[in-house]
């Protein structure tokens, strides 16, 4: 008969646990963050209750793993809310990991750096489930196929995919300025090919000049950091290199110069216009870019 049970598991079921019982998932890669989903999320709760049960699995001790419905169980706890609806399953770890990261990656916000740990811990599941090494994957070149499953379940390719897992690679504080956008993703990518020793190198330069690397600059340090040449001082020089898209722009705004032009005309003819005139007053005045003004 006990033999029968463990062949046979029961049928999943939805029970109600206290919130206690409940754990969050191992490794868990999306936050709980507050903010106006949540409290939407909240007010929901407060109107009408959990309408989705939890998706939770036994972890053999009295008590639950989440898999899914990590953001409800905070809002009850918010709420004053302990006892939760649940379905449980029995699952195996990769099982669980999977259905983990795909009943979260469709969210509307997902940060970079969440998407990069759900797309390797999912990558190394599917891995395992296929009897293949679980190994980082490379931006280019390497096993791909998993990286294709991944990448159809979210509307991307393989490549984004492992390009998204490569910024795990990241020391924390530069993956931060990943999710606060301060560095784009494409840099980042190439900066993830850098030594950790080299990272925090970069990462405190990047504090100290306020500016950070563009992809071309990134390349570049990728391939001297590889080549054990990358220093202290070039990083600095690097980042205090005045580059194209930093350089300071002026602009005049429409609606304080349109009121000078009768109104047909266009932003082009316009831009004609007070080109020439500056061309007039330049040459009445004798200036020359070149020389100092007296």
């Amino acid at each position: 008969m006990a033999e029968n049970q463990v062949q046979n598991p029961p049928a999943e079921r939805v029970i109600t646990l206290s919130a206690s019982l409940l754990e969050p998932f191992q490794g868990h890669p999306f936050r709980v963050a507050s903010g106006e989903e949540m409290e939407h999320l909240k007010e929901s709760i407060r109107e009408y209750g959990v309408l989705s049960p939890l998706l939770v699995r036994p972890r053999g001790d009295g008590r639950y793993e989440i898999v899914s419905g990590h953001r409800r169980k905070a809002a009850c706890e918010a709420l004053g809310i302990t006892e939760l609806p649940v379905l449980v399953r029995n699952m195996t770890d990769d099982e669980a990991v999977i259905l983990m990261v795909d009943s979260n990656i469709q969210r509307e916000h997902i940060l970079p750096s969440e998407k990069a740990f759900a797309y390797k811990m999912k990558m190394e599941a599917i891995r395992r489930q296929a009897g293949r090494p679980s190994k980082n994957s490379r931006q280019v070149v390497g096993n791909i196929e998993s990286a294709d499953i991944i990448g159809q379940a979210v509307n991307e390719s393989g490549r984004t995919v492992q390009r998204y897992i490569r910024l795990t690679h990241l020391i924390p504080s530069i993956l931060q300025m990943v999710d606060e956008y301060q560095i784009a993703f494409n840099p980042a990518v190439e900066i993830s090919y850098l030594t950790e020793e080299h990272q925090r190198m970069l990462k405190e330069e990047m504090d100290a000049c306020q500016a950070t690397p563009s992809l071309t600059q990134s390349r570049t340090l990728k391939q001297m950091s590889q080549s054990g040449t990358l220093t202290r001082e070039y990083l600095h020089h690097l980042l205090t290199e005045e580059k194209p898209n930093q350089r300071q722009k002026f602009f005049l705004n429409q609606e304080d110069v349109q009121r000078y032009f009768p109104k047909h005309y266009t932003p082009q003819q316009m831009q004609q216009v007070i080109l020439h005139l500056l061309h007039t007053w330049q040459h009445k005045r004798g200036y020359n870019k070149d020389t100092p003004e007296r």
